[in-house]
């Protein structure tokens, strides 16, 4: 499976959320046991830490169901502009097969009401 390119616009400030289904060969894949992770960094070869990380879930695994988000406390604390970003999941036990399924860019809006 290649990763589904998708790119965000976030309001400085504001609560971010993107939820979705994984879906392979046409239907739900079942993501029991697995975990998600996603990094915003100004340049894909940033090295070190990110500039952000958004939270991920996978509140309904059965379903296929995965859960990004940003709170407005940390979409506050960067820098307006352009940024990339791609979404993996993964088994935290076993295999630790991991799978990229979305990247693209993010660009933050700046934020005028503080």
């Amino acid at each position: 499976m290649s990763a589904a390119r998708y790119n965000l616009i976030i309001d400085q400030g504001s609560d971010f959320v993107l939820a979705f289904i994984v879906n392979e060969d046409g239907s739900a894949k079942d993501l029991t046991g697995y975990d998600a992770r996603a990094h915003l960094r100004k340049t894909k070869s940033s090295s070190g830490e990110p500039e952000a990380q958004f939270t991920c879930t996978v509140p309904l695994p059965a379903a296929g169901e995965v859960r990004m988000v940003l709170p407005n406390t940390t979409s506050t604390a960067m820098s307006a502009g352009q940024y990339f970003y791609d979404l993996e999941i993964f088994e935290p036990a076993g295999t630790q097969v991991v799978t990229r399924i979305l990247e693209g860019t993010v660009t933050l809006k700046q934020e005028v009401t503080r």
